[in-house]
């Protein structure tokens, strides 16, 4: 099992993941991933298993502690030394889910957040997720004002 950043050639794996993990309105495009390679390669990560990419963990880093829907459209907006690591998308193939490889990467990026100083990591969740990232430590900040795919979002955040 490695984490690395992704590089173009990856783009295709990584799209294909996305539609398959979420629905077509909340799904990143392929131009999304393109421009979040090109602005935040370094806060990207893929999990392979005997060379396989299996899942990846994104998010630019900002000084807003909350996610908006903004941020999502324009990668430009990342801000490398912001405070704050977001997390955009946290996806595995479905063959690889339950086994405990989402909570890999997220520790991962929680990990690589404190080695860079950061305030700490924020993202936003469907209600049913809630009680998976408080087992991280993200505390529920509440409704979302972001509308992101027309879904009602919470916003959550972890101090480190």
């Amino acid at each position: 099992m490695i984490f690395r950043n992704p590089v173009l050639d990856d783009l295709q794996t990584i799209n294909s993941i996305e539609n398959l993990c979420f629905p077509v309105d909340e799904a990143a495009s392929l131009d999304a991933f393109h421009e979040r390679l090109k602005f935040f390669s370094k806060h990207f990560w893929l999990l392979e298993i005997e060379g396989e990419i299996v899942g990846y963990i994104n998010g630019m880093v900002s000084n807003q502690k909350t996610i908006e829907d903004e941020m999502f459209q324009k990668a430009d907006l990342h801000d490398e030394n912001g405070i704050w690591q977001s997390v955009f998308g946290l996806a595995v193939k479905q063959e690889y889910r339950k086994k405990g490889y989402a909570a890999k990467l997220l520790e991962y990026m929680i990990a690589q957040a404190k080695e860079q100083h950061r305030r700490g990591v924020i993202l936003t969740c469907k209600e049913h997720l809630l009680m998976y990232y408080k087992k991280f430590g993200f505390i529920d900040l509440g409704i979302s004002s972001s509308m992101h795919g027309g879904a009602v979002w919470h916003d959550m955040v972890l101090e480190l």
